[in-house]
Order: C-alpha cells, then structure tokens, then sequence
C-alpha cells in the first residue's frame, strides 16, 4: 500500500541523492520471506517470471545477493499497471536495503544503509555473586558482559579472580533509529577494580579503521595469552605448590590451575603457537600441549575430546577452540587442568606476567590522548560517586 511506497521514497533519500525517479503509479506488492523460501518460490507467488528473476540476479555482482536471502527479510516490488516490474526492494534489516532498478536492457542495483543515531550512555555495577548477575542488574545485555570481560579478559581471569566488592563501570554507544532503541555500539572505555587494582581501557579507532583497545598510557589491552582458557565458570581449586591429590590419596604438587566445567565446555589456545602434543598423557588424560614461541608452552589435560581440526603440529590462533572439558585421566570431575610454563619451569597462570602486543602507534599517540582524555574523566567521575554511594 500506500505506506510502502512511501518508505521506498524514504530509502530513495538515503541512497547518496542519485536522481532515480520513482514511479508512483502502479502498486507495491511486499512478501516476508518464510522459512524454506526461495526467490522463485517468492517470484512465483508474485506473478513475475522465472525469466525475470534470471536477468535480475545475473545483472551484477550486487544483484547476485539477491539469492541469498534469509527467514524474516522483506522483498517489496513496485509493478506497473501492464505488471512490469518498476523497482525491487530487498530489506535485510531496518537499516540496510538493496533496491534494483530497471536500467535499459538490464537493472542497476544499489545498496543503502540507513544512518543511526548513536548516543554515549553508561553503566556501572559493584560485583556481589557474579560478574555476569551483577552486569545484568546494571542492565548490560549478555553482549556487552562478553565484550566487557573480553577487553580485560587478559589481565583479569573472571573464573577465578573476581570477589565480592570488585566493581565495573563502562561508557559505550547506543544505537537509535526513528527515535527507538535498535542495538548497542561498542564501548567506548571501561573500568574494572579487581581486589581493590584498577584496570582501565579506551577503544581507539586508527584512520585505517583499524579498532582496538589500550590502557591510558598506551600500552594494548592485548595480550600474547588469555589470562583463562575457558569462559568464566566456577572453579574447583587454586594454584598450590603442595597439595593433597584426591585420587592418589597422597601430596602431590599442583603445578596449575583446575577450571571446574560442564563436560564439553569448549577449550580455548591461550596464545598463539603450534601443537607438539596431542594424545594420552598419563594422569592428564586427554591433553593438548602448545608451543608459543621459543620460551612459552601451555598444556590443557583432562580433555573429554579433542577439536577434529586440531592435529599434532597444527598452528593455532588465540582464542581458537582446541578441545572439550572432560574428566579422563585421574580427575575425581569434569574440568580442565592448565599449566603455563616459561623455558621449562612451571608459572602461576594466574599471577604471571604476560607479555603484550604492541602498543600504540607513536603517530596516533597524540590523537589517542586528546580523544581519550574526555572518556577517562568521565570514568573518574563515574568511580569517584560509585564510591561515594558504597560509603
């Protein structure tokens, strides 16, 4: 009806002012696709020919898209009074569109992408059970708990390290369109007091487009490994030079961390590096060893399984799923066992200095402080009355 051909005028505006001339006459007909769709089931139920759709979607790179469309989008078209075709429009989402166009003997596509309005609003939380149910309260979607743990997840090991009292603020972007709320941006700069040390972090963002996320001084948020190989879960024991082996029923030193989990909780490379074991490994069980460079190795045992891509000698990234938590070996539950050594020697994970990817880059030094500079005041401003309230 009436109100489509008037969002059709309304996508016209957005799309960079080509002066295309939208037709009026004739009637808009709109189809959402359903589950199992089609583009020819959905041009066939349209009354428009198969042969059509061929010259459509074989017009050009863009056009192709067309096939991909997915349970939910909108197909709009604009067919004049003999029943041919005037305009198409693809909605895939409120904000982004494709609209063809017949163009002579072909069609010209062209992609529009509606502006948001983006506004700077904050939260903030002090930590009483869990990070993830004090975040909620705070009103953070689960999107933003994972990327707020995921920006400090390499000095903090939120499965293990966070207490009662440590608390979070963060200023992050929301996104609104035609004055409602449509979606989160990304956050702008955070802060986390764990056991009383201030972590902080602004995002900054290159003029390659490049984004990433630095302490105040510059130095990266990124690290060459994850604080924790698993999300933050509960936890079954602490690193402890002696302590009592509950199946050997003997001391025995305990030269790691155990990271208590449901049985097929996915594991994740701490680092960068390549595989030199995977296999059964004694006590370990099921147990994936990598190599990081010349100094560093990490070793995840008590597997339940081993990811299928992962091979001895495979290299693997950061943060890629090597295996699944179990309980083989001697383990009394399900949970990984993690060790970190450096040259050899058995280190506290947990406690380990980590080395760091590269800082800022010194032409960008400047331009990150300068635009930094207003986020970090408002992060005072934010912990100076979270305290004052707690007090």
């Amino acid at each position: 009806g009436a109100a489509a051909s008037v969002d059709a005028a309304a996508f016209d505006d957005l799309a960079k002012g080509e002066p295309d001339v939208i037709e009026t006459s004739g009637s808009w007909i709109e189809e959402q696709v359903k589950p199992g769709d089609s583009l020819a089931k959905i041009f066939s139920r349209l009354d428009l020919s198969p042969v059509l759709l061929h010259r459509i979607v074989n017009s050009s790179k863009e056009a192709k898209g067309l096939s991909h469309i997915k349970p939910g989008e909108i197909l709009r078209v604009h067919i004049d009074d003999e029943g041919q075709l005037l305009e198409l429009i693809h909605q895939r989402s409120p904000v982004r569109s494709l609209r063809i166009v017949p163009d002579g003997d072909s069609f010209k596509a062209r992609k529009i992408e509606r502006d948001l309005d983006k506004r700077v609003t904050q939260a903030s939380g002090i930590i009483s059970s869990s990070l993830y149910e004090s975040a909620k309260r705070a009103g953070l979607t689960d999107t933003l708990i994972m990327e707020l743990a995921n920006i400090f997840g390499w000095d903090i090991d939120f499965a293990l390290e966070i207490r009662s009292g440590d608390r979070f603020s963060l200023i992050y972007e929301e996104e609104y369109l035609d004055g409602a709320k449509y979606g989160n941006g990304p956050i702008l700069a955070a802060e986390f007091v764990n056991k009383g040390k201030v972590f902080r972090a602004v995002r900054y963002q290159d003029q390659k487009g490049d984004s990433s996320y630095f302490s105040p001084d510059g130095k990266s948020m990124r690290k060459a490994f994850l604080r924790a190989p698993v999300d933050f879960r509960r936890i079954s024991s602490r690193f402890n030079r002696s302590r009592w082996h509950p199946v050997l029923g003997k001391k025995r030193p305990h030269r790691g961390v155990d990271y208590a989990a449901a049985i097929g909780t996915p594991i994740k490379a701490a680092g960068d590096g390549k595989v030199v074991f995977r296999g059964r490994k004694g006590g370990y069980g099921n147990t994936v060893i990598i190599k990081h460079g010349s100094q560093y190795t990490t070793l995840y045992g008590h597997m339940s399984k081993f990811r299928r891509k992962v091979k001895n000698g495979s290299r693997v990234r950061q943060g890629q799923i090597i295996g699944y938590v179990g309980k083989t070996g001697l383990a009394t539950g399900p949970h990984l066992h993690y060790e970190f050594r450096v040259n050899g020697t058995h280190r506290n994970p947990l406690t380990v200095k980590l080395p760091a990817a590269a800082p800022i880059n010194k032409k960008y030094r400047a331009d990150f402080q300068t635009k930094s500079a207003p986020l970090l005041a408002q992060l005072d401003l934010i912990s100076e009355t979270m305290v004052a309230n707690a007090e």
